[in-house]
């Protein structure tokens, strides 16, 4: 297993966030799917190396949709990543999960439909298996370290994906919460699976800005106040998920050997004939396939 490199992609407040704070070298990386969201910036927090994205770039001009997600994944990879932390806002869908909660969730349900959803789409046919969509090793890793916060951190739960930019329904809330989610938000998918494709070990901290609309605001409470009380909660959860995120890298010795399912995820994905797959697959895909073509 190579040496332990961990991306940090940021979402909504952190990325900008993490990116501001970080000292470091800017990198500028082309891939195969174009141009990923932002310069990445590769430091060192303690022993371990790392990778900042920002995910939505610089000033949050990129909406969920239109994030290169494979670009994103690939680049990290390209850069030596063996392991993602990534973050973002979400909503909740469980009156226990708080705003200003942290959540490391353990499913996820996709809702989305505009996005390129994996690598392999050319060239040959892989399926990689998805059934535990978040690394346990790295989840197990940041819930060990949620002393290092004051906020309460759950343990679990699904987040549904769905397309944006428009939030729910009412009638929508309700049904993901009846299909058993918990949170709700726009960006893990496809980056979780895209992940996974990469042979990368990935893990969500979810940031909860509010209670998603199946639980009514006070209607004494006009819009204005309730954006600046999203903002704030957001605002609040980002200075927790940096303080969990820090304690983790700084703890990564702990699990930096350990491997993690996702380190060979490919290894019995690919259900072509490798004979048939043209040259042009591995000069294509790279880094992604070029320990099996």
């Amino acid at each position: 297993m190579p040496k332990a490199k961990v991306g940090i992609i940021g979402g909504s407040g952190l990325g900008d966030s993490l990116c501001a704070s970080a000292k470091g070298r800017p990198v500028n990386v082309s891939t195969p799917f174009g141009t990923p969201s932002n310069t990445i910036i590769e430091a060192e927090w303690g022993a371990t190396p790392i990778a900042i994205l920002n995910r939505h770039g610089p000033g949050h001009l990129i909406p969920p949709s239109k994030v290169n997600y494979r670009a994103n994944i690939y680049a990290l990879k390209s850069l030596g990543c063996t392991h993602v932390i990534a973050s973002g806002a979400v909503g909740s869908l469980r009156e226990e999960i708080r705003p200003k909660d942290l959540a490391i969730p353990d499913q996820l349900i996709d809702r989305t439909s505009m996005r390129a959803s994996s690598f392999y789409n050319d060239f040959f046919a892989a399926h990689v298996e998805f059934a535990s969509p978040f690394c346990p090793v790295l989840r197990r890793h940041l819930l060990a370290c949620s002393g290092s916060v004051s906020a309460k951190v759950h343990d679990g739960g699904t987040y549904v994906c769905m397309e944006g930019p428009a939030f729910s329904t009412r009638a929508e809330s309700e049904m993901h919460r009846a299909w058993g989610g918990d949170l709700i938000g726009m960006t893990a998918m496809p980056e979780a699976k895209l992940a996974r494709e990469a042979e990368l070990a990935y893990a969500l901290v979810a940031l909860p800005s509010d209670y998603d609309c199946w639980r009514p605001h006070p209607d004494d409470l006009d819009k204005h106040e309730l954006l600046r009380e999203i903002i704030g909660n957001l605002t609040e959860a980002t200075g927790n998920a940096v303080e969990l995120i820090t304690a983790a890298v700084g703890r990564f010795g702990e699990i930096a050997d350990e491997p993690s399912p996702a380190h060979d995820a490919m290894e019995m994905a690919i259900w072509s004939n490798r004979d048939m797959i043209p040259p042009a697959a591995k000069e294509h895909l790279g880094v992604l396939v070029e320990k099996y073509l």
